[in-house]
């Protein structure tokens, strides 16, 4: 497995295996960030969103995060699309549950430019990663 993982890696272009590397970062610092938030507040860390199904999705933020970055990890196709999905549905989430911040302040919106910013980044960048990884299958 390990000598597997290295020939997809080093079968890569150069910039398939930067971007891969940024996927990771992102994903494994927000898996850290939600775990965090779980170790403060326990199950009711998301209380603060009245909505109960954005609570559940935060949450489950601890398993989709870190699977997303193994997929990736792994070279695995499925691993873009589940990054880019995982990433749709949180910076709506974030976006729809911080609504409020609009009229009442929107200043404190400049916090969701990070999370804004990495989506953008790994759904603009999907589908070549995925076709990478297609073609690193292919070659093994």
């Amino acid at each position: 497995m390990r000598l597997e993982l290295r020939e997809r890696w080093g079968g890569q272009p150069l910039w398939a295996r930067r971007v891969r590397a940024v996927y990771l970062i992102g994903f494994l610092e927000g898996f850290c960030s939600h775990v965090l938030d779980l170790v403060r507040g326990g199950i009711h860390a998301y209380a603060s969103f009245p909505q109960v199904p954005l609570q559940v999705f935060f949450v489950s933020l601890v398993v989709l995060d870190p699977l997303a970055a193994v997929l990736v990890g792994l070279v695995r196709r499925e691993g873009s699309w589940l990054a880019a999905t995982v990433m749709v549905m949180d910076v709506s989430a974030n976006w729809w549950g911080n609504r409020h911040w609009l009229q009442d302040d929107p200043a404190k919106l400049f916090w969701l430019a990070p999370i804004t910013l990495f989506a953008l980044f790994v759904v603009a960048l999907s589908l070549p990663l995925h076709r990478a990884a297609a073609g690193a299958a292919g070659t093994l």
